[in-house]
């Protein structure tokens, strides 16, 4: 079943609004209206959003756990519950800090918010908020200027190798970078990566020795350069803030509340520099889904998402569930999959409930051979594309980059437009800049340029001025730069032709002031091109039309995931790249890699029980996930029903006194150099039995339960489950399989098979 074609401008309803939620109103933010007239009032910026998302808007006070499935709003809901809080007059705009982790998804929020009303709120990647602060306060809190940021490292790892008499061949070097990148955020220093990457169960590029021998020289050559690194910029803000007690007051009184995106994706560097920016407060709205961590390898970890209500008794959490994206098809696909995961992501998963009108099933199909699948799905594109779809609505999505040029060759075969994912921003490439130069220079000097002499309206123009700049109405044939540069102008004249028709008698000098705004906030527009994108470059993505190529053994999972974590990690991001579709899903793999191979692929074990002809898997039910709904800690009711904010009891050592802010610390309930009553035969006996559960399940004793847990255990000693669950580290899922364990041992009992016999 095609999709049906449209002549709605890119981006439009794809059917009228309703005035409820109900009938279509609410969709996940990709149909918004391009050009919308900002809410007139508060109550307005809550109007369409469904009772979940409402109830995400109004909680307002004290922390807040938003868990978002795939395509259920969740940046529709953040936004509008800044907008309404600066709307409503409880929320300053220049007091609110929301951070995530793209620029593209900053400037996607910056765009949203000034529609919404709510211009002069700080929307940044941690990376650009961290270094505005620390260009800021490096002056006052060391002196001189900031040192040169390096824009990639990959150069000067390559010289710390040579100084080390390292050889590394182009792949080696891109690895090795990566494992420093992760030491870094990690807050692994050199001395102890060894150790840490054992830990972690790093498959690393090298020895480890020789890894940790690479990354000290690293260092040492950047600090004789005088030059830092991305990783610096928060590692640095961290010690700034951590150091001078001056600096973080005055960061903490310019911004009191806190959003942070894609929550599930925060490493150990990211979560401290936040717990710094907040002191003592609890401000702070944190958003996420433990299903779409596919990140793990740079350090992100679901665990602060998984962990915040253990972190905040008092916390409101809202589930997201109610899919506006996909269709019931796709959305039970989806389910399916994450039906099949394992691990502690997959204990709180949570059950899609799609929105949307049926629409056809998921197509599965093999192919004898690699250039084959590229050939059929180029055919396939070619005809939705002749049936009226716009390229702009599809895209292919594979596991790797080097599988990119196959299909960039059989889309250009059969003469279909195509865009690279992951290229310079929009408003960064030279002929965007030219273009938007020549529309200014026209702006101001339209009645004399002879161009403009048989131009009736805005869009034609643009036309005319784009035309001296190199875009014609037919796009040049074949692929390559020429072309490339041809859809980036073309997209300036769609943007042109939708801008005029939302604001009727718009000047080209309005244009232009609308394209500065976008420009500022990354807010691109849409190119008129099939999108070719890895799994990990389309999260945040969506289209009409995906096709997940290339969906093999060896390849989904990759052939280097090996262990159980890693294995589930591969399932998710399959699961991202399922969820990109709103209508028309084709999942295809190649028994072969060349024509006339040995056949020997086969499919994705994830689609066992999914595809026709496979045995259905079992289905299990969500720990901690499924329905939506909200959920309230100690606090009751929303902004509007408790307008006073109720603060909530920092906390602080029990010896001292001190406010604590350090995680390892607060599950101490005391200042790390404070004393200790810690009973130490518990304490070994403690970490004797995780040594053994560790062994027994294959994997690291931190996995079981962390040091400062243990200690934690043993400084309290709990006589009962209900005083050992509330000692944070220790949740339901370790209370149910360690409780009895634990419980023994610190009554000094013995511990069935603790000498390590069943």
């Amino acid at each position: 079943m095609p999709v049906r074609p449209s002549d709605r401008a890119c981006g439009q309803p794809a059917h009228p609004s309703h005035p409820t939620w109900q009938h279509g109103r609410v969709t996940a933010a990709t149909h918004s209206t391009l050009f919308p007239q900002a809410p007139d009032s508060a109550d307005a910026v809550l109007e369409g959003l469904d009772p979940e998302q409402r109830a995400v808007a109004t909680s307002l006070r004290g922390p807040v756990c938003v868990l978002a499935g795939a395509g259920t709003g969740k940046t529709r809901a953040i936004t509008h519950r800044i907008a309404y809080g600066v709307r409503a007059g409880i929320l300053q705009p220049s007091s609110v800090l929301a951070v995530t982790f793209t620029n593209r998804a900053a400037g996607e929020m910056r765009g949203r918010l000034r529609q919404l009303g709510a211009a002069g709120v700080q929307a940044r990647t941690f990376h650009s908020a961290a270094l505005r602060q620390l260009q800021y306060f490096w002056p006052k809190a060391i002196g001189g200027s900031l040192p040169r940021l390096v824009d990639r490292k990959i150069q000067l790892v390559a010289d710390a190798a040579a100084a080390c008499r390292i050889r590394l061949d182009r792949g080696e070097l891109r690895d090795a970078t990566a494992e420093i990148e992760w030491s870094k955020v990690t807050q692994t220093v050199p001395a102890d990566y060894v150790l840490a990457a054992a830990k972690a169960g790093r498959v690393t590029p090298r020895d480890p020795a020789e890894t940790a021998q690479l990354y000290a020289a690293y260092e040492e050559l950047k600090r004789g350069r005088g030059v830092i690194d991305f990783e610096d910029v928060l590692l640095l803000t961290v010690a700034v803030l951590q150091d001078r007690h001056d600096v973080a007051e005055q960061v903490r009184s310019q911004y009191q509340h806190f959003v942070v995106d894609e929550y599930q994706d925060v490493s150990p560097l990211q979560q401290r520099l936040l717990e710094l920016w907040l002191g003592d407060r609890d401000d702070l709205c944190v958003v996420g889904d433990a299903s779409q961590t596919i990140y793990s390898f740079t350090g992100a970890t679901p665990d602060h998402l998984l962990d915040f209500r253990s972190r905040h008794p008092g916390a409101t959490v809202v589930k997201l569930v109610r899919d506006y994206r996909s269709t019931p098809q796709v959305v039970h696909l989806a389910n399916g999959l994450l039906a099949q995961a394992h691990g502690r992501a997959a204990d709180h998963r949570l059950e899609l409930v799609s929105q949307r009108p049926p629409g056809p099933e998921p197509a599965f199909t093999e192919y004898a051979d690699e250039p084959a699948e590229a050939e059929g799905t180029a055919r396939r594109i070619r005809e939705l594309v002749d049936a009226g779809v716009a390229p702009a609505e599809i895209a292919v999505l594979f596991r790797t980059n080097s599988q990119s040029e196959t299909y960039e060759q059989a889309l250009a075969d059969a003469g279909v437009p195509y865009q690279l994912r992951g290229a310079e921003r929009f408003f960064d490439r030279p002929e965007v800049r030219k273009a938007g130069i020549a529309l200014r220079g026209a702006a101001r000097f339209g009645g004399n340029d002879s161009l403009l002499d048989d131009a009736v309206d805005l869009p034609s123009q643009v036309r005319a001025v784009l035309s001296g700049e190199g875009w014609t109405p037919e796009p040049p044939a074949g692929s390559g730069a020429v072309r490339e540069r041809w859809e980036s102008l073309a997209a300036l004249v769609h943007l042109a032709r939708d801008f005029a028709a939302a604001r009727p008698g718009a000047t080209l000098g309005d244009l232009v002031a609308e394209l500065d705004e976008r420009a500022g906030a990354q807010h691109a527009p849409t190119v008129q091109g099939v999108t070719l994108a890895s799994l990990h470059s389309a999260k945040g993505l969506e289209w009409d039309v995906v096709f997940l190529v290339g969906v093999a053994e060896g390849m989904m999972p990759i052939s280097y995931a090996k262990t159980d974590e890693q294995i589930e990690e591969e399932r998710r991001l399959l699961y991202v790249g399922v969820t990109r579709a709103r209508q028309i899903l084709h999942l295809s793999w190649a028994l072969a890699r060349s024509p006339g191979g040995r056949a020997s692929r086969r499919p994705s074990r994830f689609l066992k029980g999914l595809r026709p002809g496979t045995a259905t898997a079992g289905d299990r039910t969500p720990a901690g996930g499924g329905s939506g709904g909200v959920e309230r800690g100690h606090r009751t009711g929303t902004v509007a029903e408790v307008p006073r904010r109720r603060q909530r009891t920092p906390a602080r050592c029990r010896v001292c006194g001190r406010s604590l802010t350090d995680a390892g610390e607060m599950k101490l309930m005391r200042c790390e150099d404070c004393p200790t009553d810690m009973d130490e035969g518990v304490y070994e006996r403690l970490r004797a039995w995780r040594q053994i559960q560790a062994e027994r399940s294959g994997q690291p004793a931190f996995c079981v339960f962390t040091d400062k847990t243990l200690m934690a255990i043993a400084e309290s000693v709990p006589d009962d489950e209900r005083d050992l669950a509330r000692i944070p580290g220790v949740g339901a899922r370790k209370l149910q399989r360690y409780g009895a364990d634990v419980l023994s041992i610190c009554a000094g009992r013995e511990v069935a098979g603790a000498d390590g016999e069943d």
